[in-house]
């Protein structure tokens, strides 16, 4: 059966009518029609059904139709707060459209730029959105729902709001260099994304530092940092104007609103380049004759390892016109480590261009250029010989100039120098080539006045000088301002010839001894008989004078020795006393007796005075020699030693030998010289005859030239100096006596009047 059902409003003039209804079979027996109805609130009406049938048609009751509106927030919620991976917002839902009451509440968000939406219900009128993106804008809205089916409003407006941005995940890595060139690095790192970023604002920079020479003597370096912006969405980038041959150490920083991560640090080195160019005032030279000592400094910038240093130099100018110039160009080459060089065989009085350039692997560098003038040197003469002079007179003197060939510069001026030379002042001689030559001008009157020993007698010009000329020294002319002045002819003089150059204030000479003019023999007789009597006045008042000094010193001495006898009447001092008959016998005998010892005396005496002396000393002591001259003998060397040359036999004593006789007191030693003197032939000799048999008489050598006085007799023991004596408190050492004996060289006055012990 065919059915049509419709609705309409009765109560409007024109109902609306509604079609295409939802049919839905209940039954056999019953339809359920569900119709669509778009109302609004106020379109409030009373709707009825009527079903069309074949058969016919009925229509249903009226039925009210009530109009509720779902609510929705008027306003968006409100943000409170943002975080990087959150959001905190409020609901904002106190007014709103529709109908109510609100039974739930739910926030609808999404990203901007995605169409993935999300609803979550919210008990409380705050909420906070989690797990959101950082850096990312979202739409935010509240949705409301009232009691019934279709209850649900429409969202209200969204809140549009950016989450922050969070710290970047981590630093960049990958970072390589693609190439590597001396000045530049290209380098590459892995891509950029926002998983790295984490923020869709941030920046990429590229830091890199390396070090530089700061110049000075310290050898200090100054550290170069720098930090590149590198584009976004970029993984390369090139480092450009950097030093050659120098470690580069390049990072990458990362940053964001909200943090900064950097790459750790990697290290490139830049390739080597050509040398920079070393600096022109490092360049210090010293200039000799004919050779240059240059000095240098490495280049401020080496650009690598230097490998060599290339010298470089060539003659452009000269004042000596005999070389060509300009001359042929010279390289040297140096080893890395050798900044100086020592230039040899050039030409004096030249200007040398000289450039010095560095090499690396890569080439040479920049030249430095310098100009360099070796000084000039002194002129050099064509003499090989002190050549002959060609005459001679009292007064002149006539030699033969040849002109000298000047090195580095011309020769300015000829000097002819007169040297006088005589006994009293030694002149130096000159030889060729020697500095020692004649600067100072001084013309024949000044050096008088100065009494100088030399003096320019001419100057000649170069140009009166083209080849060897005679000249007449002594020729009573001028020449250039000087006299020629005739010599002197009792004087011996020595001639120089002298060539001097100048440049640039720059002086060289040089001068050799062409002849010597000896003085007439006549005048030479008459200043030596004259020069003698002058010596030998002075020899003669010196040797006055002298024996003057000598003789008041004599007289000085014999005056203090009688003085001192005459203060100090000690019963010691030998005295002259009377030898009767009986004692002089016993001398005679005894001397008799002693002329069979075998001693020398001295054979020759020089002075009668020296003779009688002796022979007086010698009568006095009764000692007899076998040249039948006397020899002085002290009677107190009979405790001293003598001089260990020979030995003198003695004979036999009429005193007991061997018996031991215990030492004299010093207190009583006075006593006991007084007892000797008193005795009768007793004295010290015979008391040194009681000795044992070792003791021997020795005498001193015989010495030629000496006088009498000082050769004499002396005896001693086997054991030099020493006396034999009583052991004391059985001290086997102290036996000993220290004695000395006199030599007679030394004294004033004769050995008969002195008595001296030395204890």
């Amino acid at each position: 059966m065919n059915v049509f059902l419709f609705c309409l409003t009765p109560q409007r003039r024109n109902g609306v009518v509604l079609g295409f209804p939802l049919l839905s079979r209940l039954s056999h027996k019953r339809l359920m029609a569900t119709f669509q109805v778009e109302a609004e609130r106020g379109e409030q009406d009373l709707y009825r059904c009527i079903t069309l049938s074949p058969r016919g048609a009925a229509v249903s009751n009226f039925g009210e139709l009530i109009v509720r509106v779902p609510p929705t927030p008027i306003a968006p919620p409100q943000l409170l707060r943002a975080g990087p991976t959150y959001l905190i917002i409020q609901l904002n839902t106190n007014s709103i459209v529709g109908d109510g009451p609100v039974i739930r509440r739910e926030i609808q968000y999404r990203a901007s730029q995605s169409t993935w939406l999300e609803t979550h219900g919210v008990g409380s009128l705050t909420y906070k959105v989690w797990h959101l993106e950082p850096d990312t804008e979202y739409h935010i809205s509240v949705l409301l729902t009232r009691p019934g089916e279709g209850g649900t409003g429409a969202p209200g407006p969204p809140l549009i709001s950016r989450t922050k941005c969070a710290e970047p995940m981590r630093a960049l890595r990958g970072l390589t260099a693609t190439e590597i060139q001396p000045r530049q690095l290209s380098l590459q790192w892995e891509p950029l994304g926002y998983n790295l970023t984490r923020c869709h604002t941030y920046t990429l920079s590229l830091c890199y530092r390396y070090s530089m020479p700061t110049g000075g003597s310290g050898g200090n370096n100054a550290t170069v940092r720098e930090c590149l912006s590198v584009e976004r969405n970029t993984s390369h980038f090139t480092l450009r104007d950097l030093p050659p041959f120098r470690s580069v150490h390049v990072r990458l920083a990362l940053s964001n609103p909200e943090g900064k991560k950097e790459s750790r640090e990697v290290t490139f080195q830049t390739e080597e380049d050509i040398p920079g160019g070393i600096a022109p005032e490092s360049l210090t030279f010293t200039p000799l004759d004919d050779m240059i000592f240059l000095k240098w400094e490495e280049p401020v910038e080496p650009n690598g390892l230097i490998t060599q240093y290339e010298i470089s130099y060539q003659s452009i100018e000269s004042s000596d016109p005999g070389i060509n110039v300009p001359g042929p160009r010279r390289t040297v080459s140096k080893l890395r480590n050798e900044t100086y060089h020592m230039f040899s065989g050039l030409h004096p009085g030249t200007t040398y261009l000289v450039s010095v350039r560095a090499r690396t692997t890569k080439g040479f560098g920049q030249t430095a250029l310098t100009e360099i003038t070796t000084n000039i040197s002194a002129p050099v003469f064509d003499y090989e010989d002190v050549p002959s002079p060609l005459s001679e007179s009292e007064s002149t003197i006539t030699v033969l100039l040849r002109p000298a060939l000047g090195r580095g510069a011309p020769v300015s001026a000829y000097q002819v120098v007169v040297v006088e030379e005589d006994g009293s002042r030694q002149v130096k001689r000159r030889e060729l080539g020697s500095s020692d030559c004649f600067p100072s001008p001084s013309s024949h009157t000044e050096a008088q006045a100065k009494r100088a020993p030399h003096y320019y007698t001419a100057e000649l010009a170069p140009s009166s000088l083209p080849e060897a000329t005679p000249f007449t020294v002594g020729d009573n002319h001028t020449y250039n301002g000087y006299w020629n002045s005739p010599l002197d002819p009792t004087k011996n003089y020595l001639i120089y010839f002298q060539a001097t150059s100048n440049f640039r204030g720059e002086t060289r000479i040089n001068c050799i001894r062409i002849a010597r003019k000896a003085a007439c023999k006549d005048s030479k007789r008459a200043l030596e008989v004259s020069q003698h009597a002058e010596d030998m006045g002075l020899i003669l008042g010196a040797c006055a004078g002298g024996l003057v000094v000598l003789i008041l010193l004599l007289g000085a001495i014999v005056i203090i020795v009688k003085k001192g006898r005459d203060l100090y009447p000690y019963p010691y001092y030998p005295k002259k006393v009377a030898i009767n008959k009986a004692a002089m016998s016993y001398r005679q005998e005894k001397n008799r007796k002693l002329s069979s010892l075998d001693c020398s005396m001295t054979e020759q005496s020089t002075l009668q005075q020296d003779a009688s002396l002796a022979h007086s000393f010698l009568d006095a002591h009764g000692c007899n020699a076998r040249n039948d001259q006397r020899s002085s003998v002290n009677e107190s060397s009979s405790l001293l030693g003598g001089s260990p040359h020979r030995h003198c036999r003695r004979k036999s004593s009429p005193y007991h030998t061997g018996q031991l006789h215990p030492a004299v007191r010093v207190a009583d030693l006075l006593q006991h010289i007084n007892q000797m003197k008193t005795a009768e032939g007793y004295g010290f000799k015979q008391e040194y005859e009681s000795f044992f048999d070792g003791w021997d008489v020795k005498k001193k050598d015989k010495t030629k030239g000496r006088t009498l006085e000082s050769s004499v007799l002396l005896c001693l023991a086997d054991d030099r100096h020493r006396v034999k004596m009583h052991s004391l408190l059985a001290d086997p050492s102290s036996d000993y006596v220290n004695a000395n004996y006199i030599d007679g060289r030394y004294l004033q006055q004769p050995l008969s009047g002195l008595a001296l012990w030395l204890l």
